[in-house]
């Protein structure tokens, strides 16, 4: 995902893609100012085999259903971020800056039927914090949409992974900080979570 709000990284962005996706053979979701068809398609032409849609879905939801035609729905993710205001979850736009005033199920729902494949869920507030991911937030989404659920924000240990899943209600789990700052791996979560009788590939 580009988070970076200079103009000018979009080609170096770019290039970045097209490297990784001839270097290593994964699939690979690619977001971050994408505001219409053609910046989709570019991402796309650059070896990426989905697209992730935030901001740009919620200044135009048309955006969704059209990628969805043009590609199919497994390949628009529809990423939400999103912070807890009392006893509720409102999605907030812009790199998490701006409170779009929406309740997160009613606009999952609406992705959903807008022809999202996947929601990628991520709770700003626990963002980075190794504490763990947001159950209730995951539970309360994941619990109205028949789509896949991918959960973001809190990962610390491999316990938080299968929590989302089996106390979440997630399919997958996101994250990148235990990654950088601990020194652990991708083929030990693997094994945690086969041993936890989660069913994933090793």
């Amino acid at each position: 995902l580009d988070i970076s709000r200079e103009k000018n990284y979009k080609d170096s962005f770019s290039k970045i893609i097209n490297k990784f996706a001839k270097e290593c053979f994964v699939p690979l979701s690619v977001g971050g100012g994408i505001r219409n068809i053609d910046d989709a398609k570019a991402y796309l032409d650059k070896g990426a085999d989905r697209v992730v849609l935030n901001t740009g879905a919620l200044i135009n939801n048309k955006l969704v259903s059209d990628l969805a035609k043009k590609y199919g729905s497994q390949c628009v993710i529809a990423s939400i971020d999103v912070k807890k205001s009392k006893d509720n979850f409102e999605v907030y736009s812009h790199s998490g800056v701006k409170n779009t005033n929406k309740m997160v199920t009613d606009w999952a729902l609406e992705l959903e039927k807008l022809g999202a494949g996947e929601i990628m869920l991520n709770s700003i507030d626990l963002d980075g914090s190794l504490l763990g991911y947001d159950l209730k937030l995951c539970k309360t989404v994941s619990s109205v949409v028949n789509i896949p659920v991918l959960i973001c924000g809190g990962a610390g240990n491999w316990s938080h992974f299968s929590d989302a899943i089996k106390k979440g209600g997630a399919d997958a789990v996101c994250t990148t900080n235990i990654y950088h700052f601990t020194e652990t791996s991708i083929k030990s979560a693997k094994k945690f979570l086969n041993n936890q009788k989660i069913l994933i590939r090793t």
